[in-house]
């Protein structure tokens, strides 16, 4: 969350942040300075009452002291009240916007770059999901009998493909300094509170598992735990209320894991094959670092998914977000977008995001600075998605009679250099 301080302080820098990233409710800021005050005039009044029922105490004076106890009983929780009042605006505020960053809609995205060209072909080139199920390495009609709509199975060479694309990330990013993690893939209710994705609304796009009480007939329980919808939203919070060394910044992981997401309200080509589904895997990055060198760790994951998409070939361009389209932590986001030649168009395969001090506020994730504990930053951005990879190598090394050429960096994985 932002620091109520600088809230405070800059009342209409955070109102103009909040306009360029198009959220409405501007009364949040008012009120959250407005129970702020309340709280320090609380505070001050509840540290009079305990120095007064101390002097109470000491002077054996029992009637007074009791008199006393009621008043500061009612103060505390009075305090208490607006704190979890103050806490709960602030988690509805979301991050403030880097300077630079557009400002606006979707549509406002900043283009940097292309690379590459998209491949002519000298044939009609077919999709993924034609080419996969014509190939038996993608099989989406018998994940619909097990599953549901929207699931899949990778067999053969598609699995193959993904154990590669994953070995050679990791090959990669710990030549990096990340370090590998298989996290967990349910977490807390508060822990979902604490990222601040679902703040602005969007939890409805997750799963959450269901636990009964035996001892209640089955009642379900208040607590469910979430199904992460990406790998970065338990690594995150593995440092939560901790105090993270100087010398250790900046920290690096790397987790793979399965992700779960409703994805509702996607329709049409989208839906078709693996494109946007409700299970899928990624390699994911995470950086905790110093705040004077965020912006150096926010290049260096950038380039480290170009590298990796450069090293399959595939062409793809940089965008950066517009203020609008950001995640509700994120002060600046960039995507890469790849080409798939069955949707002749480019599509999001990569985020690498900043999100400040913003989720380590809410978590509580500290280092240790020369002068005083500070909040690191946190950073997150995907190595790779692995269905989409999965897609844009399908569709961009094809071949006329359908066979696809692996690309040249993962042979030694996959132990062959053409899927027939």
């Amino acid at each position: 969350m932002l620091d109520i301080n600088f809230i405070k302080e800059n009342p209409e820098k955070v109102k103009a942040g909040l306009k360029k990233r198009l959220f409405k409710d501007l009364n949040l800021v008012d009120k959250a300075i407005s129970l702020f005050e309340e709280k320090k005039a609380l505070q001050v009044e509840v540290e009079n009452l305990r120095g007064q029922k101390n002097k109470a105490a000491d002077a054996k004076d029992i009637e007074e002291g009791k008199k006393i106890k009621s008043e500061l009983t009612s103060k505390e929780s009075k305090l208490s009240e607006v704190d979890n009042k103050l806490n709960v605006i602030l988690s509805g505020i979301p991050n403030l916007p880097d300077e630079d960053v557009p400002e606006g809609p979707e549509e406002n995205k900043k283009h940097i770059k292309k690379v590459g060209n998209p491949k002519k072909f000298d044939f009609k080139p077919k999709d993924h999901l034609d080419l996969g199920t014509s190939l038996g390495i993608i099989d989406v009609e018998r994940a619909a009998k097990i599953s549901g709509s929207r699931f899949t199975y990778l067999k053969g060479d598609g699995a193959l493909l993904e154990f590669a694309l994953i070995n050679f990330a990791l090959e990669k990013l710990i030549k990096e300094g990340f370090t590998p993690v298989m996290p967990p893939m349910l977490i807390k209710k508060e822990i979902t509170d604490g990222l601040g994705y679902w703040s602005g609304g969007g939890n409805e796009n997750y799963y959450y598992v269901m636990d009964f009480d035996k001892e209640e007939g089955g009642k379900e329980l208040e607590n469910p735990l979430y199904l992460v919808g990406t790998g970065e939203h338990s690594i995150v919070p593995m440092h939560k209320d901790e105090i993270l060394e100087a010398k250790e910044l900046p920290k690096k992981y790397v987790a793979f894991s399965s992700c779960f997401r409703r994805e509702a309200g996607s329709y049409g080509k989208d839906t078709k094959g693996i494109l946007r589904v409700h299970q899928f895997d990624k390699v994911e990055m995470v950086v905790f670092s110093k705040p004077d060198e965020s912006e150096k760790v926010l290049k260096q994951m950038l380039k480290i998914s170009e590298d990796l998409m450069q090293e399959l070939g595939l062409p793809y361009q940089v965008v950066e977000l517009a203020a609008g389209d950001i995640g509700f932590p994120s002060a600046k986001t960039f995507d890469i977008e790849t080409w798939m030649p069955g949707q002749e168009k480019y599509r999001e395969t990569h985020s690498i995001s900043t999100t400040t001090d913003y989720q380590a506020r809410r978590l509580n994730i500290k280092y240790k600075d020369s002068e005083r504990n500070k909040f690191v930053y946190i950073l997150n951005g995907t190595a790779f998605a692995i269905g989409r990879t999965i897609i844009a190598i399908l569709e961009n090394y094809q071949n006329a009679g359908g066979s696809i050429t692996i690309p040249e960096v993962l042979r030694k994985w996959m132990g062959k250099d053409l899927i027939k």
